[in-house]
């Protein structure tokens, strides 16, 4: 199996947020798939940006569950 993998900073580019926010929420597992080598982490091409918990979208999904 061959998977593409980016970097924070192309993934902060990508999903609009910065790449330091990114490597925060690697290491909280918060991105599906998401290792670490060495001091950088690696974030599969098709990753999907987390929910932010803040919004209304995360509250509908925490009371669903």
């Amino acid at each position: 199996m061959n998977l593409e993998w980016m970097t924070p900073e192309e993934a902060g580019l990508k999903w609009g947020i910065k790449a330091r926010r990114v490597q925060h929420l690697c290491s909280d597992n918060r991105v599906v798939g998401a290792v670490r080598m060495g001091r950088m982490w690696l974030i599969p091409q098709n990753a999907s940006k987390p929910i932010d918990g803040r919004t209304k979208e995360a509250k509908k999904q925490k009371d669903s569950t």
